[in-house]
This record gives C-alpha cells, sequence and structure tokens, in this order.
C-alpha cells in the first residue's frame, strides 16, 4: 500500500541535499555517465528486477550489477520524509530527538561499518555510544529495497516507533553517500546457481553450523517438506530468494510498518487520545486510494495475503472506535457517515467468508438441531467495514451491562427484585450476558480492553465465559436425551454453521487476550527468571484469583474458552483466504496456549475439557459424530495430547485418535474406491472448495506420527494407533512419510530396535505399495528401496515374505530390478548375518521371485533374471528357456540382442547366436534406413557368426538377405565377412583355412541380394530425385560399382545398369551428364 501522501518540506534536519547514489564520484571528474549507467538508472526506477530477467533470456553480469546499484533510493529527502515525516527544525537548530539528526550525526562519526549490499538487501553494523558509564552498544541493521524505495526494514534496537529509527538513517545515508564504498554482490541465488551439489551442501551445512540455534529447526522442517512430494513447497517452482528484488506482482511502494500504526492507534485508544480516530481515518482514505483495488476488482482476482489482513485489521480496529464507551454521539455519528461513505464504494474490500452479520445470539439454552438461521441474502455485499456499521446501533446503556461491567460481586442479591433477572444470572449466581451473538459480545470485550478499561473488560469476559459454560451444559443434556438416534444414524447435521476460531472479529483470541492480560507477570517479576534466554524463555503468568469465585482463576478460564473455541465442531468457511484464516488464527491461539505452564491445576482444568470435548456430540469436533465437513480437529489435538500424555495417558490416546478422522474425506471414499492422483491430497481435484485440503492432511499426518512416537515400546497403543492411520490416512505420500518416520524411530542408533514399531513401518510401507501399484509414480523406486530395507531391518522372513507375495505389491520390473536383487546384495546378507542353509533359503526365494517376473514380463525382466540366476544352473536354465519361448510369442529383437550379447559376454556363443538369429528373423531394415538403430547389433551378429565357422555364417545369410534391404549396410556386412576366414581356432588362434570368396556359397548369395538392393534403390530415389541430391546418387554410384566389381562379371553387370539407367531416366539430361562424366 502506498504511504499517506506528506508534504514536501524546503528542507530536512541538518540539510539533507537531494543527491544520487555515487553520481557525484562520475560527474565530480567532469566526465558523462555512461550509457550503461543511464540505462541502468531508468531501468532500475521503473522495472523490477523479475521484468527484467523475463524480458531477457541472459542478462550480462556487469548490466545485472549496474540495474542492482541503481536500484537503491538516491534522495535523502525521502529518507528524511520516513524517518521523521518530514519534520524540520527552526532555522539553524538541530533537533536530536528527530531520528534523521540522530543518524545523520551517527554517520558523521564513523559509526557505520560493515556494509554489504547483495542483491536487493543492504546489511551493516552501527555502534551507538552508550550513556556516562555505558558499553558502546552494537545494532544490525538490514534493509531491502526495489525500484528506488525501502520495501523493509530491520533493525537490532527493536524500533517500536512508526518510523525509521536513527540506526536505518545512518545505513541508507551511508549508501547514499558513499555509495562505490560498498561491497556489491548479485542476488545470492546467482551465488548459489555456480555451485555444484558438493558445494551447495558445504554451503548449507556451514550455514547451518554458524547460526544451528537460530536455523536448525527451520531447516529441518524445510527438509522434511521438500522430501515429502505431496508438500506445498514442491508445487512452487524455484524457491524464495529475499536479495532478488521483488516481483512484478509486488507493491512497490516505501515501507511503513503497518503492524506499528495498529498498535499505536490501540494505544492511542487506551490513551483515550483524539488523534488514534484521525490517523485512522488518513490510513483508510490512502488506503481506499490504492490503484490496485479497482485492478483486482475489474480482474476479478484476490488481493495479497498481506493487503488481505491489512484490511481485515482495519475492520477490527474501526469496530474498536466506533463501540468506544466513551465517545460523543456526534462522534460516533460523524465516523458511521465516513463508514457508510466508504461502504459504498465500488473498490471497497468485502469480508471473506460466509459469516452471518445476524448469527445466533447467546442463550442458556441451545436445541440440538437448530433450524436455519436467517442467513445473508443471497447476492448481498458486505464489506470489511460492515461490522462496525453494524457497532453503530450497539450501546452500553443496558442496566444489567452497567452493573456487570461496575462490580466484581454483581449478583442477584444487590438487584433486588431476584425473580425478575433469573435469565440473567446462572444457578450459582453468576451473572450472565444474554442476547447479543458471541463475537459480538467478545468485540465489547476488546473494545474495553482498547480503550483502556481492562477491569470492566476482565468482568465482561467473566460473564461471557460463565454463559458459554451454561450454554455447554444444556447442550449436553439436549445430546443425551437423542444420542442413541444419533448413534444409529451415524451423522449429524452442523450445528455452528459459522465457527469462531477465523471468524473475522477473532472472538475466541480477544477472550483468551483479556483474561491471560489479567496474569500476566510484571517486567520486574520476570527479571527473576533471567537464566534462561530471553528467546527461549515462556512468557511467565500466575493464577489471579476471579472475585467471588470459589479458588477460579483468570488463567484457567483463558485455558477453558481457548480449547472451547479450538473444539467447537463448526463447518469450513468458503473462500481460500477464509480458510487459511482459520488455520493461522488456529496456530495463534495454540501458541498462546503453549506460552502457559502447566500446572496441577491446570492440568486438571485440561482433562476436565478434554472429557467434555469427548462427550460434546454434535456441538464438539471431538464428538462421536460429525458434520460431514466440519473443520478437523489434528492441530489442536496434537496440543492436547502432548499436554496430557504425561499426566492421562488413556485419556490423551482416546481424544488423538478421535481426532484422527478426516471427514470430508471419509464419506467420499467407499471401499475400492481408487484413488485419482496418489501423492497428493487424494481428494483435491473433487473437493475445489476445501482449499486447504492437503495442509489439513499434513497436519493429520503429524498428529499419527506424534502418536506412533509416543506409543514406542507400547504394543497395545501401537497396533491401536495402526488402525487409525490406516483407516484415515488416504494419502499414499503421507503414509509413506509416517512408516519412514516410524522406522527411523524404532531404530536408535545406540539402543536396540522396537520391533512392534519397525513392523508397523513395514506394514504401513505395504499398504502404499499396493494403493499405488496400479497408478505408477516416480517415488515408486525409492518406496521400493525403503520397504526392503525397513523388511530387511526386521529379519529374514519379513524379506522372504514380500519376495513371496510380490505380485500384490510390486510391477515385475520393480521385483526383478530392485526386490530380488537388493535382498540379496553383500550389504543385506551382512546385515541379516545369516547362516549357509538360511541363506540359500533366500537366494532361492530371490531366484524364485525373479523367474515368476520374468514369465510375467519378459521384456524387461528376462535379463535381470538370468544376471540373478548366474550361479544356479537349473534356474538359469530355466530362465533361457523363458527368453526362447518369449522370442517366439514376439519378444521384440532389441531385447533378443541385448540377452544375446550377455550370452556372449557369460562365454555362451552358441546360445548368443542362437537369440541372434530370432532377432534377424525379427528385423526388417528398409533400402533408406542407413541408421537404422539395430544396425550395430546386425553388425554384431554377422561378426559372432563368423567367428563360430562356416556353418554357422552359412545358416545366418538366408536371414540377413531376408531381413535386410539396405544396400550399403549388405555391402558392408560382404566386405566384413571377404576380410578373413570364418571361425577361430583354440586360443583364438586363426584356423588356416582359406577367406571365403564371393564367387561361391554362402557369400555369392549375399553379393547377389546386395547389387539387386543398390539397383532397386537406385531406381526408388531416380524417382523422386532433385537436382541438389545429384552429387549424392553419383556417390552412390560409386559405391554401387564396388560392389559390383566383386563380382566375375561385375565390371559388365554395372555396365549394362549404367545402360539402363541412362535410357530410362534420359529425361534428366543434366544427371545422365555427370554420369557420363563420372563412369564414362
Amino acid at each position: 500500500m502506498d504511504p499517506p501522501a506528506a508534504k514536501r518540506s524546503r528542507s530536512c534536519p541538518a540539510g539533507p541535499k537531494e543527491r544520487d547514489a555515487g553520481a557525484g564520484a562520475v560527474r565530480g571528474r567532469g566526465r558523462p555517465e555512461t550509457l550503461l549507467d543511464l540505462s541502468a538508472k531508468r531501468v532500475a526506477e521503473s522495472w523490477a528486477f523479475e521484468q527484467v530477467e523475463e524480458r531477457f533470456s541472459r542478462v550480462p553480469e556487469p548490466v545485472q550489477k549496474r540495474i542492482v546499484f541503481w536500484s537503491f533510493p538516491r534522495s535523502e529527502r525521502e529518507i528524511c520524509m520516513y524517518s521523521s515525516l518530514g519534520y524540520q527544525p527552526p532555522e539553524g537548530e538541530h533537533d536530536t530527538r528527530v531520528p534523521f539528526t540522530r543518524g545523520l550525526h551517527l554517520l558523521q562519526s564513523g559509526a557505520v561499518d560493515r556494509v554489504l549490499q547483495v542483491g536487493f538487501h543492504l546489511s551493516g553494523n552501527i555502534r551507538e555510544p552508550g550513556g556516562p558509564g555505558e558499553p558502546e552498544r552494537l545494532y544490525h541493521v538490514s534493509i531491502s529495497f526495489d525500484r528506488c524505495k525501502i520495501t523493509s526494514v530491520s533493525c537490532g534496537c527493536d524500533n517500536r516507533d512508526l518510523f525509521y529509527c536513527a540506526h536505518v538513517v545512518a545505513l541508507s545515508l551511508y549508501r547514499i553517500r558513499h555509495a562505490h564504498q560498498v561491497e556489491l554482490r548479485l542476488p545470492i541465488s546467482e551465488t548459489l546457481s555456480q555451485m555444484n551439489r558438493d558445494q551447495l551442501q558445504k554451503f548449507v551445512q556451514y550455514l547451518i553450523s554458524a547460526h544451528h540455534t537460530e536455523v536448525l529447526p527451520t531447516a529441518q522442517r524445510l527438509a522434511d517438506e521438500i522430501l515429502l512430494l505431496g508438500s506445498e513447497i514442491n508445487l512452487v517452482h524455484g524457491a524464495p530468494d529475499p536479495t532478488a528484488g521483488a516481483s512484478i506482482e509486488d507493491a512497490n511502494c516505501w515501507h511503513l510498518d503497518e503492524e506499528q500504526i495498529q498498535e499505536q492507534i490501540r494505544e492511542m485508544l487506551r490513551m483515550r487520545d483524539s488523534n488514534g480516530a484521525r490517523m485512522l481515518i488518513l490510513m483508510t482514505e490512502q488506503f481506499l486510494q490504492d490503484p490496485r483495488l479497482a485492478l483486482w476488482r475489474q480482474q476479478g482476482a484476490g488481493m495479497t495475503d498481506k493487503c488481505r489482513q491489512l484490511w481485515d485489521e482495519l475492520g477490527a480496529l474501526w469496530v474498536c472506535v466506533v463501540l468506544s464507551p466513551h465517545c460523543k454521539p456526534e462522534e460516533r455519528a460523524s465516523w458511521l457517515q465516513l463508514l457508510g461513505k466508504w461502504d459504498k464504494l465500488d473498490v471497497c474490500p468485502l469480508e471473506e467468508g460466509n459469516y452471518s452479520f445476524n448469527g445466533p445470539s447467546l442463550q442458556p439454552t441451545a436445541a440440538l438441531n437448530p433450524g436455519p438461521e436467517d442467513e445473508v441474502a443471497a447476492g448481498s455485499r458486505h464489506t470489511v467495514f460492515g461490522r462496525a456499521l453494524q457497532a453503530g446501533s450497539l450501546h452500553w446503556s443496558d442496566p444489567h451491562l452497567q452493573r456487570i461491567l461496575a462490580s466484581d460481586c454483581y449478583g442477584p442479591s444487590l438487584t433486588g427484585h431476584v425473580g425478575s433477572d433469573k435469565a440473567t444470572f446462572d444457578p450459582q449466581g453468576r451473572p450472565l450476558w444474554l442476547g447479543e451473538p458471541f463475537p459480538t459480545a467478545c468485540a465489547r470485550v476488546d473494545t474495553l480492553r482498547a480503550h483502556g478499561y481492562p477491569r470492566q473488560a476482565l468482568r465482561l469476559a467473566g460473564a461471557i465465559v460463565n454463559t458459554l459454560r451454561l450454554q455447554r451444559r444444556h447442550q449436553l443434556e439436549s445430546y443425551k436425551q437423542q444420542k442413541k438416534e444419533l448413534l444409529q444414524k451415524g451423522s449429524t447435521c452442523i450445528t455452528n454453521t459459522e465457527g469462531w476460531v477465523g471468524h473475522p472479529l477473532d472472538p475466541v483470541g480477544c477472550l483468551c487476550r483479556a483474561l491471560l492480560e489479567a496474569c500476566r507477570l510484571e517486567e520486574d517479576t520476570l527479571a527473576l527468571y533471567s537464566d534462561a534466554g530471553p528467546e527461549k524463555r515462556k512468557v511467565a503468568y500466575q493464577h489471579v484469583q476471579v472475585p467471588g469465585s470459589s479458588g477460579e482463576s483468570y488463567l484457567a478460564l483463558a485455558l477453558e474458552v481457548a480449547l472451547l473455541g479450538l473444539g467447537q465442531q463448526r463447518a469450513l468457511p468458503e473462500g481460500l483466504y477464509a480458510q487459511d484464516k482459520v488455520v493461522r488464527n488456529e496456530e495463534q491461539l495454540l501458541a498462546l496456549l503453549e506460552e502457559v505452564e502447566l500446572d496441577e491445576r491446570l492440568v486438571q482444568v485440561l482433562r476436565k475439557q478434554a472429557g467434555l470435548l469427548l462427550d460434546g456430540g454434535p456441538f464438539s469436533g471431538f464428538g462421536e459424530v460429525l458434520f460431514r465437513e466440519s473443520v478437523p480437529m489434528h492441530t489442536c489435538a496434537c496440543y492436547l495430547f502432548t499436554a496430557l500424555l504425561p499426566h492421562d495417558p488413556d485419556l490423551a490416546y482416546r481424544l488423538a485418535l478421535r481426532a484422527m478422522r478426516l471427514p470430508v474425506l471419509e464419506t467420499a471414499l467407499p471401499a475400492g474406491d481408487p484413488h485419482p492422483n496418489p501423492l497428493d491430497s487424494v481428494m483435491s481435484n473433487r473437493f475445489p472448495r476445501w482449499f486447504i485440503l492437503g495442509h489439513l492432511e499434513t497436519r493429520q499426518c503429524e498428529l499419527a506420527s506424534t502418536m506412533l512416537t509416543a506409543a514406542k515400546g507400547d504394543p497395545k497403543w501401537l497396533h491401536t494407533v495402526l488402525g487409525s492411520i490406516q483407516q484415515n490416512i488416504h494419502s499414499p505420500a503421507l503414509l509413506f512419510k509416517l512408516a519412514q518416520d516410524a522406522c527411523k524411530t524404532a531404530t536408535p542408533a545406540s539402543t536396540p530396535p522396537d520391533t512392534t514399531l519397525l513392523g508397523i513401518a513395514l506394514e504401513l510401507g505395504l499398504q502404499v505399495m499396493r494403493m499405488t501399484l496400479s497408478t505408477m509414480t516416480w517415488r515408486r523406486r525409492e518406496m521400493v528401496r525403503w520397504l526392503v530395507s525397513c523388511a530387511t531391518e526386521i529379519g529374514p522372513q519379513a524379506l522372504m515374505n514380500i519376495m513371496q507375495n510380490w505380485f500384490s505389491l510390486f510391477t515385475p520390473v520393480e521385483a526383478a530390478t530392485i526386490v530380488a536383487v537388493t535382498g540379496t546384495t553383500h550389504a543385506t546378507l551382512l546385515r541379516l548375518q545369516l547362516d549357509a542353509p538360511r541363506r540359500e533359503e533366500l537366494w532361492a526365494c530371490a531366484r524364485a521371485l525373479a523367474l515368476q517376473c520374468a514369465m510375467k514380463d519378459p521384456q524387461n525382466c528376462a535379463l535381470p533374471a538370468l544376471t540373478l540366476c548366474e550361479k544356479n544352473h537349473a534356474a538359469f536354465e530355466a530362465a533361457y528357456q523363458i527368453v526362447l519361448d518369449a522370442a517366439a510369442g514376439g519378444l521384440g529383437h532389441a531385447h533378443l540382442f541385448t540377452v544375446a550379447r550377455y550370452m556372449e559376454h557369460r562365454g555362451l556363443p552358441l546360445r548368443a547366436y542362437k537369440l541372434a538369429t530370432l532377432a534377424l528373423a525379427q528385423l526388417s531394415i528398409a533400402f533408406n534406413q542407413d541408421s537404422h538403430p539395430a544396425v550395430n547389433d546386425v553388425l554384431w551378429a554377422c561378426s559372432l557368426s563368423h567367428s563360430l565357422g562356416r556353418h554357422e555364417l552359412s545358416a545366418i545369410v538366408p536371414l540377413i538377405i531376408r531381413s535386410i534391404h539396405c544396400a550399403p549396410m549388405l555391402s558392408d556386412i560382404l566386405r566384413r565377412w571377404t576380410l578373413s576366414a570364418p571361425g577361430l581356432g583354440p586360443l583364438g588362434a586363426r584356423r588356416a583355412a582359406k577367406p571365403l570368396g564371393t564367387d561361391r556359397a554362402p557369400l555369392c548369395q549375399l553379393l547377389d541380394a546386395a547389387v539387386a538392393a543398390y539397383i532397386n534403390t537406385s531406381h526408388s530415389r531416380l524417382t523422386h530425385i532433385s537436382p541438389r541430391h545429384y552429387g549424392d546418387f553419383i556417390e552412390f554410384l560409386g559405391k554401387a560399382r564396388e560392389t559390383f566389381l566383386l563380382a566375375p562379371d561385375g565390371h559388365l553387370q554395372f555396365t549394362q545398369f549404367l545402360e539402363t539407367l541412362k535410357q530410362t531416366y534420359k529425361g534428366k539430361k543434366k544427371l545422365m551428364l555427370l554420369v557420363r562424366e563420372r563412369f564414362g
């Protein structure tokens, strides 16, 4: 988004000049800029570097460097604006509070060093002097830029202001004023592309070693995702490079920290500063002027996630502003007028998801199967400001609400008329807040916090929790009355058409944060725990008792509310962004819970809530009956499983196993239904509205992996988890990953393997083999090799079992070339440590497998079978017979030649000759196929028959004449056979026989065939010859003459042949003239 426009100041602190980076260094010597620099400056200002790379197939390195060089901002005025909002002190004065002035002073004092520019990323260190008695402070600064604008900044000072800090200013000014002193490198991806595999591995390992505490978890996660074919990272071409500049679609705007602006506005509201609303108005108007909004609307394309999140936050901020408990009526009216005007703009972004604006109100009772709510009318339009406009009708004057906010001890006894207030208190006398939707009630809590009323926010939050508890109690009672009927039916309608997690108003998050804030330890208390690093230390919370309760704490309430929202059975919203927001919101809530250290009190809350979730029926995502398209509970279950396992393993497993379901797939995959795409999400193409299905399946796999790892050493739970995996996970890629993880967990380096877990890994691998057998993928070879290694870890019996049952697991090629071979390698035999009889049993099993595969697929498996059976005469003979039988059944000449060459290599020339003749019988080479792929095989077969003797040579000549009609090839064979006598004597000595003559059999037959082939080929070529081929034809006749002359009357035959050509083709005068000139 473009930042709000600021007035152009006449000058900035300390007089920043309108400088161009490096320009003074060039012009100062009186020389004009080069054409390269002039061009690079223009390109750097207006083109994203990705556009340059797409436009030109190759950009020379010097050109790349100049474009990168000129892409940094060149004007100090812009740095001044975004660091100090264009502030200028009185003439001749220096305001040291202004970041630009402080940054300029740091630059002039030499505080900037180690400056490096890698592509579109600038980094450096700033040394700032400490105060009296304080050490010097070192800050690392990083700046990203694109098209002469700074697009993001990062500084070690952790600046929490709206604008750039002095350290960013100092580094920016250094780059502008001393551009040629900065070391410049091309984007890091360019450097990586020059490395080979070993260099890349060394680079990654050194990088991880240097920063292992920070990057190791990320590195391992990325490695796991890359090795998983169906993961999102493998669906994207290439990889991100933070130094390569922005893409064409990215906004080209100056960096302004939206998060800091949002926090600043909330801080202003908390301080009851009217400037908060004014700043929000300015921001909103500026964002509505973004030209991309109209473009996105015209193209029907969604905006970027960052923009969408920003608009969501704007909408939530406006709810807080409009719902202010202390604003004047005229202020609210003016805000609503503005919101109404913005709401009617065509470019105003719409709210994502199908969330209603008039959802069900909080009630002390709830029906099991409620009637349809008043849904939003079809085609109605709700923008991001719709909820703020709706908040304009809310007020704070309700007497019951006023009493809730006013006192911690509000109860029926304080009202004076208990009977009439029965519905506003629970049976324990605690206040309830009824009559408005849960998200709206939570928006009130968020508004109270935002406007500086933390105690009142806590009181209202307590009343909302009381209401939720009472509502849940009645839900459970109504479910018990209809439980038998629902369980018999096996399915249910959805009780919550819209969920609270992922809702635009984030009700569960608002409530949790309000409750947790009351329990957070102060900073001075946190200092007691300073022995742990701040990056590793959890946020410290303490139990703060809820006034008027019997030992209940706000911390326990926060945990209860979070689990209630996360465990709610709810339908998945519509739209990619809305679904992604459900996932993101869920992760944010769990991150909040993981900050809380669980003590005994919280574990009891956890156990109670887990039990309620299991018994919650259609109201809980962990209930026994599920709506078909309800949001899965995998991520929440993973947290609960890990938290409960040390305290109540049985409950932890029951909860996690119940959460393994993915109902949208269970109801859509009948038994035996083939999987359309085994290595990706199996239903992604059949459920287009489930945009995040792949992510949900990955989370399901992570939950299963967590349970398998935890169950190691416990056969009962291991087999239970295995049953759940086989029933609920439908993606072969994920099942394979689970199998690999289980095998790795079962075989640690230092302790004996867990045989039960190993068996489960093998069983999962076998299931993957069966699922993908009919839909072959490039990962099958990897899967098959892994399965053999896993079976080897278990023992020889497991290995022989998969060999004996190969037909249901592998293709013949996989079984013969991978399973049988890998299962009998020297390394495998050493690993198994078998005695001689057991080793022979394994070999016999492998040979039987190879022979079966050869019979099933002789074309691809005959040679592997022969190779495997070499050391066993009977098996080898059986494999050879399979090849002979297959030749009669149509085994191709290429495969027969391959096996024949193998036989010769094995020292079986007669068998090689037999197979070669079978191959020749199937071969046909036409007159114009000089470069036929079988040419070398034919020449080899001829050489083999010649070496065996006259008898074999005589037998092969008729086959040659029948199969080969290419004259040059026949002539070549003929000449090879006339060079030496056929047959070899002992030890390779040549027999005394004379070379064969072409005037006697069998070569005379071959000579006649070669002559006839030349004659036929000549006529064929002359039928459609063009003048440009005359020269080639004359050369062809020259080779023909050499063959003709091998016959006793060859000269006469060739002369007669030429005369025939002259008479037949006398119309081709130029060609015939060339014939006469060459041959007379």
